[in-house]
């Protein structure tokens, strides 16, 4: 019964009412499906329950009383990792891309049906100041997936990156993937990085930290989106793959 194009929205209660007059007229769900969906919750459960890179079964638990799923001591939350960008400070360049098309409205709407897949979602260990709030808040980052990604890859590697501190708090759970590629192909990254795992695809600007993570331009705003969802795309394919 599992379904790669199954939208997490439809579950998620109310998460389409009046999403058009929150957060300022930009758009948000009344109940985020992260938190909302049950439907997700037990594909986090089905899917990432498999053995470990480091020979352990990641036998994972529905939790109870606040906890969203458990293993051992453990208890992780899920996390959107595709980004639309509608933040208030980053208005400017959404009022361009509405002016740009004749529906932004429709597009949006669009996408995030598409994104909120479960090719767009994954897990990660929750805390105070985790990984999912830290990504999203963090300057550098701004929820983007691609800059993410290269701050695991520079954990793996020893090398210093914005979410360090975040990740070497949650060294246990790093630790049962053994490394990199052990953690890119247990949650089907594969199309996030190069063959050898030595470099990650980076879907807008060089992934040094050194400039806004965020778009700046139309052009830069639709390519972010077309990159997103075509990784999307090959992941959700991945996803089915592996559990048909």
């Amino acid at each position: 019964m599992f379904n790669v194009d199954y939208d997490f929205t439809m579950d998620s209660p109310g998460y389409w009412d009046g999403f058009w007059t929150r957060n300022d007229g930009l758009g948000a769900g009344a109940c985020d499906p992260d938190a909302c969906s049950p439907t997700l919750q037990k594909y986090h459960q089905l899917i990432w329950s498999k053995p470990l890179p480091n020979g352990e079964l990641f036998d994972l638990s529905l939790g109870t009383s606040g906890t969203y799923l458990s293993w051992r001591n453990m208890r992780f939350g899920s996390d959107s990792i595709l980004a639309s960008f509608r933040y208030r400070d980053n208005r400017d360049v959404i009022d361009a891309v509405k002016h740009h098309m004749s529906d932004y409205k429709s597009f949006m709407e669009n996408f995030l049906h598409k994104a909120y897949t479960i090719g767009g979602m994954i897990i990660f260990p929750k805390h105070a100041n985790s990984m999912n709030q830290r990504r999203g808040t963090d300057k550098q980052i701004r929820d983007r997936w691609d800059l993410t990604l290269e701050c695991i890859r520079r954990y793996y590697n020893g090398e210093p990156s914005p979410l360090s501190d975040v990740m070497y708090e949650d060294r246990d759970f790093y630790a049962l993937f053994n490394d990199f590629k052990g953690y890119v192909d247990f949650f089907y990254l594969q199309d996030c990085v190069t063959k050898d795992y030595k470099q990650v695809y980076f879907w807008l600007g060089d992934g040094t930290f050194t400039t806004t993570p965020l778009p700046r331009t139309v052009d830069e705003y639709l390519g972010w989106i077309a990159a997103e969802l075509d990784f999307l795309d090959k992941r959700n394919a991945r996803i089915k793959a592996a559990l048909s």
